[in-house]
């Protein structure tokens, strides 16, 4: 019996708008430099960017909140 997969894009509603796919380029890059962390997550992205949405810099909190919208 074939085993189930996701196709990648098959459960999102709409095309990554330019910020999306900054943050996940971002995102992508700090786990393949080997930050696997939040800390270093929020550290890197206030280092590299993009900036947090609103211009601040990025917090635990915000990268949370964020993320948890994306994902609704």
């Amino acid at each position: 019996m074939q085993q189930p997969y996701l196709e990648p894009h098959q459960a999102r509603t709409r095309v990554p708008n330019s910020f999306e796919d900054l943050l996940g380029d971002s995102i992508e890059r700090a786990f393949a430099v080997g930050i696997h962390d939040l800390p270093g997550l929020v550290g890197y992205l206030n280092q590299a960017g993009p900036t947090c949405p609103g211009g601040e810099p990025w917090t635990e909190d915000a990268y949370k909140t964020l993320m948890a919208r994306l994902g609704e």
